[in-house]
């Protein structure tokens, strides 16, 4: 097997643990009914999965940094298989808390070794395209995962779907055994000098902005099957297709944002991208209620959030180039937090108050967002401007 078809096996098993991650979201209904809970305490699963993957997954990388990268990936689709088996043979809400958790860990560790394992693989200047098709296949999960398994949990038992990803878990094992190298682990980077590059205003602000941007987003998404089945009054055919919808259009968005942000740089993009994004939610507020008019209005939306995914992840490597795994992983460990904040907060306006109102809490935290990232660049510009000013006068420029 070729460098190239290995490369692209890692980003099919990828595919594969990202489906244990978000599809949570496209049966929360069905997960909430079986275990006997509300929607808003069933939507902490994600809360619990997103917190254990932004703590846990940079502990367990830190622990093992010196392990050989093969032995690490089997370990952490072992791991995944058993968080599967939990939620499959275990009843009760408790277990199913415990089986996110080791899910979450699993997959965080399986992704980060995986991209430097693809990185290793490829040919001297593709590196960055395969770490692309990584993060890619990861993706499709959300564009194919969710709807498929939306489908498959209104024909058979959502256990099944994990029955067949723990399955589908082992067999991963297997081909990575047979087909990937053994290659050396890294020097485990020291947690204080991770922490130190927050001491920069830029760095700590594209956090903070990519938190409440995440945040909003969470905020719907968590509970969206929830809300097109009882504010829409779709059917269940119609939310699969739906969600289907919305990961198409999360594609093209990602697509465009690397594009706008190539041509017009990444602060336009950043916050241009988050006012369409805060503009989807407040039209999905007013008119979500309309089954005609919400299709539109969710690949619009998904356009738009995931049109800032790879402008904030450009933008945080090129703040600090020479640190720039230290700096990929902090974005991945903000964004879960971020995911988990939403999903929390949604759970407790869904309970306190109702559904209709999620997408104006994520309209709320996404122009958060947007004035915080438009003041940040528009401060950052004008000291620039000052400082090419002052160079002008004195002829001279450090």
């Amino acid at each position: 097997m070729s460098n190239a078809l290995k490369i692209y096996m890692l980003a099919i098993i990828s595919f594969l643990v990202g489906t244990s991650e978000y599809i949570i979201a496209g049966i929360l209904d069905k997960v909430a009914a079986d275990v006997g809970v509300s929607v808003s305490v069933a939507g902490q699963l994600i809360t619990v999965f997103s917190l254990a993957y932004a703590f846990g997954t940079p502990i367990v990388i830190a622990v093992t940094a010196r392990m050989e990268r093969r032995k690490l990936l089997l370990y952490a689709l072992g791991v995944f298989a058993v968080g599967n088996l939990i939620a499959v043979t275990l009843p009760g809400f408790t277990f199913l808390l415990v089986s996110r958790i080791v899910l979450a860990i699993s997959t965080g560790v399986f992704l980060v070794t995986s991209l430097t394992v693809a990185a290793k693989l490829a040919a001297p200047g593709k590196q960055g395209s395969a770490i692309a098709t990584l993060i890619m296949g990861f993706s499709a999960s959300l564009i194919i995962g969710v709807p498929l398994g939306r489908v498959a949990a209104s024909v058979y038992d959502w256990k099944l779907i994990f029955g067949v990803i723990g399955l589908l878990g082992l067999f991963a094992m297997f081909l990575i055994l047979i087909a990937i190298p053994q290659s050396n682990g890294e020097a485990p980077v020291p947690i204080r000098k991770q922490f130190a590059l927050l001491k920069k205003p830029e760095i700590a602000i594209a956090l903070v902005v990519a938190f409440m941007w995440i945040g909003g987003y969470s905020v719907v998404y968590t509970y969206i099957s929830p809300y097109l089945l009882t504010i829409t009054k779709l059917s269940e055919q119609s939310v699969s297709i739906a969600l289907f919808s919305f990961g198409i259009a999360s594609l093209f968005g990602s697509k465009f944002g690397g594009y706008s942000t190539d041509r017009w740089g990444a602060p336009r993009t950043l916050v241009i991208g988050m006012l369409f994004n805060t503009m989807a939610l407040v039209l999905l507020s007013l008119d979500g209620q309309s089954p005609l008019i919400v299709f539109p209005l969710l690949m619009f939306w998904s356009f738009t959030v995931w049109s800032s995914s790879p402008t904030q992840q450009f933008y945080l490597l090129s703040l600090a180039p020479e640190a720039s795994g230290i700096m990929l992983s902090m974005n991945t460990s903000v964004l879960h937090l971020g995911m988990a904040a939403g999903a929390g907060l949604g759970g407790v306006v869904v309970e306190q108050a109702s559904l209709s109102y999620i997408s104006w809490i994520g309209a709320t935290s996404v122009i958060l967002a947007a004035v915080t990232a438009a003041t940040f660049f528009r401060i950052s510009y004008l000291r620039k401007r000052r400082e090419e000013v002052k160079c002008s006068l004195v002829e001279t420029c450090a």
